[in-house]
């Protein structure tokens, strides 16, 4: 209509409507949903691998332009290479690597430096007897890793040189102890996160404040070897709902990464994923659901320091050290069966006194005198298939990527995951990390990729 009253009036600049300067523009070649750390990734690895400067235009698309529910900047902040898998293990020492060096990747002109803060005091897994055999298994993982890309260490404490190194620590029902030495331990998300953003930016990406609420896309129809018919669906377009507004603007685009996080799988579901027939694969969904956790700060003047790393302890509960003067962040996944309620972000201090109190007293005798001095909640993508990340094209959509379901690992996985992400989209195929496993194919064979170190 805009244009309609510009040809009526082609010598008059009237327009009939307010036009929004906030609104995305009509045509992209790469629509990402979500501006988490994950997304802002990718969008800078999209741009760093161009062949020609400004031959890619990206858009962002994030509808909480505040963060205060973002995933990325609600966690606690870890970044580990203790895991079981090995692609997890690598995404680590990638991530890591590129964090120790983040000012060679996304330093900007004029611009103050990168400081994340990187604390690198380690993770400090505990094992009691029945979970010991599994930490032993994860160290020979973990070595194989390390000789295989270098710059990783981790060793293994008997309960007698643990307690030697941290003498704060009761080991009553300790058999094994897993400590890393280097690139573990903890750094600022929102600095990780306002680092890619604004490099993005610097750039050329295109950041958008609004919500993905509809696709527009084509379906062709072809008939499997077993006579059945298959809709393959093609993306023409996004729909962008402005925030509190009606007004929405249709983006044409030729790719869309689908990086929403907790809400991806609600976003696939707007493309009927998951809706077709059952034993199908248009009637799997993508597993990917939000799941709730708290994160505590506690103040215990008599804790136990500077020498702090970020310890996990065999009953679930974890805590590290925030900051200096006495405070530490807490926290523990519930059980499947007492999941917390989803529809908002209210913090349940009963879970704290009941759950993770008892076992932080217990581990650290001088955290019964601890006070809680705040608290938040924040989303996990919870990958309810196999707990480990989606990096890929879905079967039935040839150009929607995925790159979700990190289950608590995405933050500190994000910058090798938006490496690969850029590869698969411009080079075709994974260069530095071979990540296939990590595709839908798993999901489709129902043969799960379980990551034993999910905390």
């Amino acid at each position: 209509m805009r244009k309609r009253a510009a040809d009526a009036l082609p010598g008059s600049s009237w327009s009939p409507f307010e036009l929004n300067p906030h609104l995305p523009p009509e045509r992209a070649d790469i629509v990402i949903v979500g501006g988490g750390v994950v997304g802002w990734s990718i969008a800078y690895w999209l741009k760093q691998k161009e062949r020609v400067r400004g031959a890619l235009k990206v858009v962002v698309v994030e509808k909480d332009p505040t963060y205060s529910q973002a995933s990325t900047v609600l966690s606690a902040g870890g970044i580990r290479q203790q895991f079981s898998l090995p692609e997890n293990i690598q995404l680590s020492l990638a991530s890591a690597d590129f964090m120790r060096n983040i000012n060679e990747h996304l330093d900007v002109l004029n611009e103050d430096p990168v400081d994340l803060q990187f604390n690198q005091s380690g993770y400090l897994f505990l094992a009691s007897e029945k979970v010991a055999h599994i930490m032993e298994e994860n160290y020979k993982n973990i070595s194989i890793q390390i000789f295989k890309y270098a710059g990783a260490k981790v060793s293994l404490l008997s309960p007698t040189q643990l307690k030697d190194k941290f003498p704060w620590i009761n080991t009553d029902g300790v058999v094994l102890a897993s400590y890393g030495l280097e690139n573990e331990g903890w750094f600022d998300p929102w600095t990780l996160l306002n680092a890619f953003r604004r490099k993005a930016i610097s750039m050329g990406v295109i950041q958008c404040c609004g919500e993905v609420t509809d696709f527009q896309y084509t379906v062709n129809v072809m008939t499997n070897a077993a006579g059945d018919n298959v809709e393959f669906r093609r993306i023409k377009s996004v729909k962008v709902q402005m925030p509190h507004s009606l007004e929405y603007q249709p983006m044409e685009c030729a790719i869309v990464v689908n990086a929403a996080g907790a809400f991806s799988g609600k976003v696939a579901e707007m493309l009927g994923i998951g809706f077709g027939p059952k034993d199908t694969i248009a009637g799997i969904p993508v597993p990917v659901e939000p799941r709730k956790r708290y994160v505590y700060v506690v103040h215990c003047p008599d804790g136990p320091g500077l020498d702090t790393p970020f310890l996990i302890d065999y009953s679930g509960v974890y805590f590290r050290r925030e900051g200096l003067g006495g405070n530490y962040i807490a926290g523990a996944s519930p059980e499947e069966a007492e999941e917390p309620d989803i529809s908002n972000l209210e913090v349940d201090h009963q879970f704290f006194e009941e759950k993770i109190w008892p076992s932080l007293a217990y581990r650290v005798p001088a955290f019964e005198r601890l006070k809680v001095t705040s608290a938040w909640a924040g989303f996990y993508d919870y990958n309810t298939f196999d707990q480990n990340g989606i990096i890929g094209m879905h079967p039935l959509v040839n150009n929607m990527y995925f790159a979700t379901g990190f289950s608590g690992h995405g933050l500190q996985h994000s910058p090798a995951v938006g490496r690969a992400v850029a590869e698969l989209i411009l080079d075709g195929n994974f260069k530095t990390l071979d990540l296939s496993e990590l595709s839908f194919k798993r999901i489709l064979a129902q043969e799960p990729m379980l990551e034993r170190n999910i905390v």
